[in-house]
């Protein structure tokens, strides 16, 4: 079977060796590149939660100096897994969107307790950071890294793609999504993908790519990769 994935290398490479091991044919297309911000010197000791919504904003920071025992609200079990990596020990995962973050932080956050750290991307698909201080939260925002959409790639790559295309595509957030889309309508590929199944983690994700003529969309969670193969 030939599958593409779309993240960055860094985040990809574990599942093009699982693939490969499985006798499948794997393409990369990286539309998104992530950035690390440098931020200034924050006092953790201030902060009686954080708020994660991507892995990668678990990824850029740094954390030595936060007392891992402190409330940690992550979006989903992707983030959930980075944080544990991290050493935080009392974590809390929603299900991999921002309204059930919001309802977890409600449920286990006291907004006497403290203020809360909000660490994201600098551009999110859901103002949480507005929405908990309308909800009387104590929250600070920092925001650790950005995003840069490719928009280039090579001419024998794009040749390639559409003598040979997938049969599956992952796409992992709406930044990606959106990228995917500007360059299919870039190098004309909108009527290639017919007998292509797209997977997406989550619907907001899937929701771009829906004027795109699939085979079949099917949504996921973090860690169902090699799951959906079997689905097909």
């Amino acid at each position: 079977m030939h599958i593409m994935l779309t993240r960055p290398i860094e985040d990809s490479k574990e599942l093009i060796f699982r693939f490969k091991s499985l006798g499948h044919n794997v393409s990369h297309l990286p539309v998104i590149n992530i950035k690390k911000i440098d931020i200034k010197k924050i006092s953790y000791d201030d902060y009686s939660g954080i708020i994660f919504t991507s892995s990668n904003s678990v990824k850029f920071l740094e954390t030595k100096n936060i007392d891992k025992t402190i409330y940690c609200f992550c979006v989903g079990s992707a983030t959930e897994t980075y944080a544990l990596k991290k050493g935080f020990q009392n974590v809390y995962a929603a299900e991999g969107n921002v309204e059930n973050l919001k309802e977890i932080i409600f449920k286990y956050f006291n907004k006497n307790s403290g203020k809360l750290l909000y660490v994201s991307g600098e551009v999110v698909s859901s103002n949480i950071h507005k929405q908990l201080i309308d909800s009387d939260y104590q929250v600070d925002r920092i925001i650790n890294y950005s995003v840069e959409h490719n928009k280039e790639f090579d001419h024998k790559f794009i040749q390639d793609l559409k003598q040979n295309i997938p049969e599956i595509v992952y796409v992992y957030s709406q930044n990606s999504a959106n990228s995917l889309l500007n360059i299919i309508k870039k190098y004309e590929l909108v009527d290639y993908w017919m007998n292509t199944n797209l997977m997406c983690l989550g619907e907001k994700t899937s929701s771009v790519l829906n004027g795109i003529k699939w085979k079949k969309i099917f949504i996921f969670n973090p860690g169902e990769e090699e799951f959906l193969l079997y689905k097909i």
